[in-house]
């Protein structure tokens, strides 16, 4: 068979508990992802997908590069990634929307890039919503609690839109050029990442009715910790503006309200893309993955965005779809068993035919998605997850490691934590001090395990020095004023956004007739939904 295409679709900052196809005895939210669902009934479903890092940047870069953070803090030009592997390989290229890499090196081994956030790690996300003082200027972040609801932007210039029609575009461009070569595109979505606003058919279906408040509340053994007490107090500094302080039992429903409806939003978006993939026959031989790269508290444990050790933050959604359980050749399958988006580099290759490179850190998971065994997830003690810069302050940094059944967090100031997440699935027991027996050598396994060739001292001290040499010799060359760029046909950058924030005419007239407008209409227009 002709090798496969491979349709990469990642989203940002996608809880692992935002899919409909989970119960919620499998601690699912009521949301409706029928799309998504509709994947992972075709598929395979990594039930236990952790990020690298939960942060966006050095999540994305160990994801491209399929190695841990502490390993590849930058792209270097010499880094391979899975886009460049491939595409020495004969694989057509491209990446389309939020790539959220800094400096100058904006492609990352791809191809094509007809649109996305060129001018990062400026924030790549539409400012949302329009009213609010200071929404003109293009790093100005909304507040993640507060500022959520109907979006103000029409969904036809909302940039998940443009990621499906310049995705489609370079598809059919693509295979009318060369219609044998195999291709690999890489669609980056940027909801349900804050600004939390989707259009009002979505809002209103969860508030004031059908919103649920967190699954876990502040708590637990981990509570006192100077890691989840400097993520609380981040949440009210100044510094971090995009975040509130003492949050209310309504704002948190709202806010989750308005989460729930951008997941739900971007499931119809990614459904609607698929459709015409498979109506234009691009879906006949080709592999499509889901991922996020990384999660969302969500007002879990008292606490929102993400960078903490908890779930909620470092678990992801993972699929991956065949052509063969498409068509009914393979029957859909749902593994426990820890994985890393560091196995997706590995992955693509088996599943492409291709042999990978040398140093990557990740399994290749291509016989579990075939049917064919989990040998790969057998020799190895664990995956494991890094924060080596958090918002929560110095000496927060951790590693840690997922097996099978147990969590382990090491920092590198402060007590370890541990819990058994088949018992204790929200992490309120510790189990360091309280282990006995054999589950007192398997914690120290894991202990074991994060420290081999591993130190904070240095890791903390390489991604110091290799970010600041990297920024010293690929400096951003781009001075933007929206968060997106277009790429023309003669390869000059547009800003994507520039009639939303810097409209050149604004058509106002106090003379307008309204009379053939319902009033209710007019109303409805500007209010907000949170007013």
């Amino acid at each position: 068979m002709d090798r496969p295409n491979i349709l990469f679709l990642l989203s940002d900052e996608h809880n692992y508990r935002f899919l409909s196809c989970l119960s919620s005895e499998q601690g699912g939210e009521p949301c409706r992802t029928p799309a998504l669902d509709r994947l992972a009934a075709q598929g395979v479903r990594f039930d236990a997908a952790y990020c690298q890092m939960p942060l966006c940047t050095p999540s994305r870069i160990s994801l491209l590069a399929g190695r841990h953070v502490h390993r590849c803090p930058v792209l270097w030009p010499e880094t391979p990634t899975f886009a460049s592997h491939l595409g020495a390989r004969g694989y057509a290229t491209a990446a389309v929307g939020k790539m959220h890499l800094p400096g100058s090196r904006q492609y990352a081994g791809f191809d094509a890039r007809p649109y996305g956030d060129f001018a990062a790690p400026s924030p790549s996300h539409q400012k949302d919503p329009l009213s609010l003082p200071g929404v003109r200027d293009h790093i100005f972040m909304p507040s993640i609690i507060e500022d959520v609801g109907i979006s103000d932007i029409p969904e036809s210039m909302l940039q998940e839109q443009y990621v499906v029609r310049e995705s489609l575009a370079w598809l059919r461009e693509q295979r009318s050029a060369q219609p044998d070569q195999p291709w690999l595109l890489y669609a980056s979505f940027v909801h349900p990442h804050f600004p939390m606003n989707a259009p009002r058919r979505f809002c209103e279906r969860y508030w004031p009715e059908g919103v649920t408040p967190p699954p876990v509340g502040p708590g637990g053994d981990g509570w006192d910790h100077p890691s989840t007490q400097g993520a609380l107090r981040a949440q009210g500094g100044e510094s971090q503006g995009h975040f509130c302080a003492d949050i209310t039992e309504e704002q948190t429903l709202r806010a989750r309200a308005a989460y729930f409806a951008c997941v739900d939003h971007l499931d119809e978006i990614i459904g609607d893309f698929l459709a015409l993939l498979e109506r234009d026959g691009l879906l006949d031989n080709t592999i499509v993955v889901y991922a996020s790269d990384h999660g969302e508290l969500g007002g879990e444990h008292g606490l929102w965005w993400k960078q903490t050790w908890h779930e909620a933050s470092v678990r992801v959604p993972l699929i991956v779809s065949t052509p063969e359980h498409r068509r009914g050749e393979q029957m859909p399958t749902v593994v426990g068993d820890p994985v890393s988006l560091g196995d997706l580099f590995p992955t693509l290759c088996g599943l492409a035919g291709e042999p990978p490179p040398g140093a990557l850190d990740g399994a290749d998971l291509s016989p579990i998605i075939r049917g064919e065994g989990s040998s790969a997830l057998a020799d190895r003690t664990g995956i494991f997850v890094e924060n080596l810069n958090p918002h929560a302050g110095a000496g927060t940094e951790y590693r840690m490691i997922r097996s099978p059944r147990y969590k382990y967090i090491a920092f590198n100031e402060g007590d370890d934590l541990a819990f058994d997440l088949l018992e204790d699935p929200h992490e309120q027991r510790n189990l360091i001090g309280r282990a006995r027996g054999a589950v007192a050598d398997e914690l120290e396994r894991l202990r074991a395990a994060i420290y081999a060739d591993f130190s904070f001292a240095t890791a903390i001290e390489s991604l110091r020095q290799q970010r600041a040499e990297f920024s010293r010799r690929y400096p951003s060359r781009i001075a933007s004023s929206t968060s997106n760029q277009i790429m023309r046909g003669d390869g000059v950058l547009v800003e994507a956004d520039q009639p939303l924030y810097y409209p050149d005419i604004a058509s106002e007239d106090p003379r307008m007739d309204f009379a053939d407008c319902p009033q209710e209409r007019r109303a409805s227009r500007r209010v907000r939904w949170t007013s």
